[in-house]
């Protein structure tokens, strides 16, 4: 990971294609701005972490598995797949 020190107006390149730039700086919050091509996809990491636990959960219930069980199942399919020719 790399960590870098922004003041308010600066920005950061990644890639020659995505841009993220510090809005404002108000207290601890941190207001960003992120200019990027359509194909890549942004989200709000505690939201996608929130968005996979719920499928994990609900996967899990329609199976009536665990989710240890869900995740030993899962395993054994990837290793199912790579013995295909």
């Amino acid at each position: 990971m790399l960590a870098l020190t922004r003041k308010a107006g600066e920005s950061i390149i990644i890639d020659n294609e995505i841009e993220i730039t510090v809005v404002e700086i108000k207290g601890d919050k941190v207001k960003i701005a992120i200019a990027a091509p359509k194909k890549v996809a942004i989200a709000r990491k505690e939201i996608l972490d929130e968005v996979r636990a719920e499928n994990r959960e609900a996967a899990g219930m329609a199976t009536g598995m665990g989710e240890k069980q869900v995740r030993d199942l899962k395993t054994i399919m990837r290793n199912l797949n790579l013995g295909k020719k």
